[in-house]
């Protein structure tokens, strides 16, 4: 098997190290694991793509690559340019620092990766650890996913997309934030939201006055809908959501399809 990986937290993170070793045992002892990470961290950027300007991507040793972009770039990079059109036969993307479950998905390069991944019509799944009490003392805050990851990457992979082909499934894994042993299973859910918390900005001044904004995330331990993502990794549980990039609400469109009519 030929597998391309990418992250968001930037071809250094401790993460990216996971996942490597994860791929490398999908790929088994035939196969191939190829790198194109942002050069840069390139948390928060969703599916964002560098479409108004170019991307510089240098070979740091055989089968890695940094490029000068955001996940989805970095994929663009792999599919069309390093794998020389030859696509991959999955793309995996993580293992982020911190999770991607509830609302953090709409904001996630570690998402976006694996959207991209979905959109040149490729398997690809996106992984993240959830940190938290039970991870800060832990010698590998990443144990979970580097534990259980080999397994439930292989279950999805035994699963059969049959749904719509205009937008094929891609898959968001989190694993939650306890010790490896103390994982309590997985589950497929839902993509929950957490309640009365919400992403938010706060000013601060500069040394020299000037005044800056700084992005700062919401309480992520706050309650969510039961049986969600969200729910499911504060119970201590890996949680697989499956996921397509059509936007639509399809639930509404029933409802006020009489006022467009």
């Amino acid at each position: 098997m030929r597998i391309l990986i990418t992250n968001d937290d930037g071809i250094n993170a401790p993460g990216l190290a996971v996942l490597q070793a994860i791929a490398e045992e999908i790929a088994g002892p035939d196969g191939e694991v190829w790198t194109v990470a942002p050069a840069f961290e390139q948390s928060g950027v969703a599916h964002c793509i560098s479409y108004t300007h170019p991307t510089m991507i240098s070979e740091l040793a055989p089968r890695r690559f940094a490029a000068e972009g955001s996940p989805a770039d970095c994929v663009l990079a792999g599919v069309h340019d390093v794998l020389d059109g030859t696509p991959p036969d999955l793309v995996l993307s993580g293992v982020n620092r911190g999770n991607n479950s509830g609302e953090n998905a709409l904001y996630s390069g570690t998402l976006g990766g694996a959207m991209e991944g979905a959109l040149q019509g490729l398997p690809a799944i996106a992984l993240s650890q959830y940190l938290g009490p039970g991870t800060r003392d832990l010698e590998n805050p990443f144990e979970a996913a580097a534990t259980h990851g080999v397994e439930v990457v292989r279950r999805i992979l035994s699963l059969t997309d049959d749904g719509t082909p205009d937008y094929p499934l891609f898959w968001n894994v989190n694993f939650p934030p306890v010790a490896a042993d103390k994982v309590r299973g997985t589950s497929l859910a839902p993509q929950g939201r957490r309640h009365g918390t919400r992403f938010s900005a706060v000013a601060h001044l500069s040394p020299a006055g000037r005044r800056f904004l700084w992005v700062k995330g919401g309480d992520q331990r706050a309650p969510a809908t039961e049986g969600s993502d969200v729910a499911g990794n504060l119970e201590g549980r890996i949680t697989v959501t499956p996921m397509r990039a059509d936007l639509t609400a399809h639930d509404a469109l029933a409802a006020m399809r009489d006022a467009f009519a």
